[in-house]
């Protein structure tokens, strides 16, 4: 045991060595760590004082440097101020020369600006002008064709009002015998000039029981058939209960044209007048009867004409061919060729056919179509010109050229020919 006196109270206390060593374990380490911090603060201390040394040297050797750039550099301002003030006065006439230049360049991109303006501006005058030129034509043009086609279409408004007011004062038969004397008037007006040689009257025969309203026939100079049509003229009121068809009277027409032995046959109808197809223009139906046609009456004229025209072209074929069979000759391919050239202008003609009607077609509907009526017509044209080129090309020497025979007949003709002028 230990005995341990306090010094404040002086009183004594026991303590085995057990506590008597942990108490001086705790009094060493305060001891301890009151030497350890006045240990720190002693190098805490010292580490200033050689901070600040240390920056003071190093303060003191930079102003020593400064010292000596300054002088160099006074030395080199002094060395270097005569060639500084030569080389600014060089560069400040560089600067001067290069302004000029600029100055000058400005003036000529400003010259060149104005001229190019003035030069955009007398173009977009000019262009103006023109623009304003053409304007007024088109103009004019569109108020002409505006004119024309305005008179055109209240012609046939007031053909049709026509039509209207003639149809509800008739009755049936009158309208009938009205379309037939329309017709023949028509015809009348030409006979003397395009009709020559061309009769064109009712049929008053009945004898095989059944008659058609006129025949066509022409003839050349020489007394031979160039064509011949039956014509059948059709219509009825608006207010008739039975209302016909075209096709009611095409069998009784193509009989009509065997009996009178004519070549073509065209019913001329007023019938189905809501009926597109036969508004059109000319309608072919030979696909139902041999060489027929159903048109309205304003084609009466123009479907005379062509297929007068299309026999006149094969005509001189035809007495050629007739003189080959006089002589006997072997006419074996004659036949196969006039057929083929039938069909090529059959072909021709039909095409031109629905050519012209598209033109008629589109000539009705409004004055916006007319590009599209100039081509049809062109077309229609061409074809044609085609058909006839075909016609004025087809030659007895052509359609001979296959068959030996004939070339000897030809020879021998020719021969003939030789020894009489000799």
């Amino acid at each position: 045991m230990n005995d341990i006196k306090c010094p404040n109270c002086k009183k004594i206390f026991k303590v085995d060595e057990a506590g008597f060593a942990d108490i001086l374990k705790q009094v060493r380490d305060h001891q301890f760590e009151e030497e350890l911090n006045e240990r720190i603060k002693i190098a805490e201390k010292e580490k200033e004082n050689a901070v600040k040394l240390a920056e003071a040297n190093v303060k003191n050797a930079m102003q020593v440097k400064l010292a000596k750039k300054d002088r160099e550099l006074t030395e080199i301002k002094a060395a270097n101020k005569q060639e500084l003030v030569e080389l600014l006065a060089k560069k400040e006439s560089e600067i001067a020369d290069m302004r000029s230049k600029i100055t000058n360049v400005q003036a000529e991109k400003k010259m060149a600006v104005t001229q190019a303006v003035n030069s955009v501006e007398k173009e977009r005058d000019d262009l103006k002008v023109k623009l304003q030129s053409k304007e007024q034509e088109i103009e004019l043009k569109a108020v002409s064709l505006k004119e024309k086609y305005e008179n055109e279409l209240k012609s046939k408004d007031e053909m049709i009002e026509y039509y209207k007011d003639m149809k509800l004062k008739l009755s049936t038969k009158m309208i009938g015998e009205t379309l037939e004397q329309h017709c023949e008037n028509e015809f009348n007006k030409l006979r003397a000039t395009a009709f020559e040689n061309a009769y064109f009257e009712k049929d008053n025969d009945s004898k095989t029981g059944s008659k058609g309203d006129y025949i066509y026939r022409e003839t050349d100079k020489a007394g031979n058939e160039v064509i011949s049509i039956m014509f059948e003229m059709k219509n009825e009121g608006d207010k008739t209960a039975t209302k016909h068809k075209n096709e009611d009277f095409l069998g009784k027409l193509d009989k009509d044209r065997k009996e009178k032995k004519c070549e073509y046959a065209v019913l001329v109808s007023l019938l189905e007048p809501e009926n597109d197809l036969y508004n059109n223009g000319i309608v072919d139906v030979s696909y139902k009867y041999p060489k027929m046609y159903v048109i309205r009456p304003q084609f009466f004229i123009p479907i005379i004409t062509l297929l007068r025209n299309a026999a006149l072209n094969s005509l001189r074929y035809k007495a050629e061919l007739a003189l080959v069979k006089n002589q006997n000759i072997d006419i074996t391919n004659f036949e196969d060729k006039i057929n083929r050239f039938k069909e090529g202008f059959a072909k021709n003609y039909d095409l031109a056919s629905r050519k012209f009607n598209t033109a008629i077609e589109e000539i009705d509907k409004t004055i916006n179509h007319l590009q599209k009526t100039k081509s049809a017509l062109l077309s229609s044209e061409n074809n044609l010109r085609l058909a006839n080129n075909k016609a004025k090309d087809l030659t007895i020497k052509k359609l001979t050229r296959a068959n030996p025979t004939m070339k000897t007949k030809f020879a021998q003709l020719a021969n003939n020919k030789i020894k009489k002028s000799d």
